[in-house]
């Protein structure tokens, strides 16, 4: 499994998931992306909605009709109901989630020592791979 950390600094959490979705969809994957609040979700998905008028990332809510057809699923529970292989925790908490090909977890300034914790507590599990990125110059760079 692969967990890649992203630290937000200039674009919005909203912004990013469009970019990372973007690359999941185009991968011929599925995407659960979880956050705490409603509105978070409601800016993701305007976001997805947004993306590019030949590049919508077409998304819905886990709590409406046909979750399980949604390429890119939008909830506040790691409930894969799409069949995700990725997921995205979008509001910057770690939650435990099994079954996941790849996990991306975006923080900034105000999550970062949780995340920073988060990295410290998968040290050294086997068959896992970290990575952690950011925005240097407005481009995303590879740090670790």
């Amino acid at each position: 499994m692969k967990v890649d950390f992203w630290q937000l600094s200039r674009d919005s959490a909203a912004k990013v998931v469009a970019m990372i979705a973007g690359r999941v969809l185009g991968e011929g994957e599925r995407l659960l992306v979880v956050a705490t609040e409603p509105e978070q979700r409601k800016a993701i998905s305007r976001e997805l909605w947004q993306a590019g008028p030949q590049n919508f990332l077409a998304n819905g809510e886990a709590a409406g009709v046909a979750p399980e057809k949604q390429p890119i699923l939008l909830s506040q529970t790691c409930d894969p109901a799409n069949g995700a292989s990725h997921i995205i925790f979008a509001d910057g908490e770690w939650r435990e989630a099994s079954g996941f090909n790849r996990t991306f977890l975006l923080f900034n300034d105000t999550t970062v020592e949780a995340a920073r914790a988060t990295w410290r507590s998968l040290d050294g599990q086997d068959g896992l791979e970290r990575s952690f990125f950011r925005q240097e110059d407005g481009k995303w760079v590879k740090v670790a």
